[in-house]
């Protein structure tokens, strides 16, 4: 099976793509960072199509700076609703199985149960809406695609909230962590190896695709996050010692975007169709913490 990785130097291709050399080593894989493949260029993004005629098409690709995006909307909204419909368009002609990830930020965050995928999205952000209307065109243009909304991605190499937090309280820090948006904290290679699986079965079984909500299992507030990676951080002896972590309200930390309060996800459909047990949040995080230890 040929596969086509784009965006494979950023946080999550780069999860992809070191899960796919682990696990599926007898696939044909083609990893193009932005530097080999500018998916906002259509004759760069058709020739690589031509010139590797995948048969599934891994999109890692987007634009994710979720403050910037509402300076930058142009942008945003070139790199995350018109490319992936050019995307879309091109994998829907050519029959290939499209996989791309969207986000919690599609949602208003209004009230506290975790969103189901029948739920009417809201976004209360650029970002959130760009990401949307690329969620919308692939199931407009491309039938046979495989769409994975998270939320709260940690892990990589690239800068993420985690390695923020860890690196203050090393530096021994007091931290003021918003305490009231709620949702879970996914680690980014337990994600690109939950999707990964998912993908065997829907190659299989096209039926299966769709639209599927993926985040570990339970839940917590960034402060939470934050006072459980300290917490954890100390005991693996990451840390030397704890650092104060101050909650505070979402007004008291002004952003350019509003975030949703709840950013809870229900997961129970993807773990349904595909019989795969979702751990908890926690676990994830202390095995990713440990890893640190042992280095990545």
């Amino acid at each position: 099976m040929r596969i086509l990785l784009l965006g494979a130097r950023g946080q999550l291709g780069r999860a992809l793509f070191s899960a796919l050399c682990r696990d599926y080593p007898h696939w044909q894989v083609t990893a193009l960072g932005r530097e080999e493949c500018d998916i906002t260029d259509p004759g760069a993004l058709i020739c690589a199509l031509n010139r590797h005629q995948p048969d599934v098409i891994l999109n890692g690709a987007a634009y994710t700076a979720v403050d910037l995006a509402q300076s930058q909307p142009e942008l945003a909204e070139r790199i995350n609703h018109q490319a992936v419909a050019l995307l879309a368009r091109e994998a829907g002609a050519r029959g290939a199985l499209l996989v791309h990830f969207s986000t919690d930020y599609v949602f208003d965050g209004s009230g506290s149960a975790p969103w189901r995928e029948v739920d009417v999205p809201a976004p209360l952000n650029v970002y959130g809406a760009s990401k949307l209307a690329g969620e919308q065109a692939i199931q407009g243009l491309c039938p046979h695609h495989l769409i994975v909304r998270t939320s709260w991605v940690y892990g990589g190499e690239e800068a993420h909230f985690a390695r923020a937090i860890l690196r203050r309280a090393s530096e021994g820090r007091p931290l003021e962590v918003v305490a009231d948006q709620w949702g879970a904290p996914t680690q980014v290679d337990w994600l690109a190896t939950s999707v990964l699986l998912a993908l065997t079965q829907v190659v299989k079984a096209p039926d299966k695709g769709g639209l599927y909500h993926l985040c570990p299992a339970g839940e917590t507030s960034w402060h939470g996050f934050a006072s459980a990676l300290v917490e954890e951080g100390c005991r693996l002896g990451l840390l030397a010692q704890p650092v104060p972590i101050k909650p505070i309200p979402s007004a008291n930390w002004p952003q350019a975007a509003r975030r949703p309060f709840n950013s809870r996800l229900d997961c129970r459909r993807f773990a349904t169709v595909f019989g795969i047990q979702i751990p908890a949040w926690e676990g994830l995080m202390s095995r990713w913490l440990a890893s640190q230890c042992e280095g990545e």
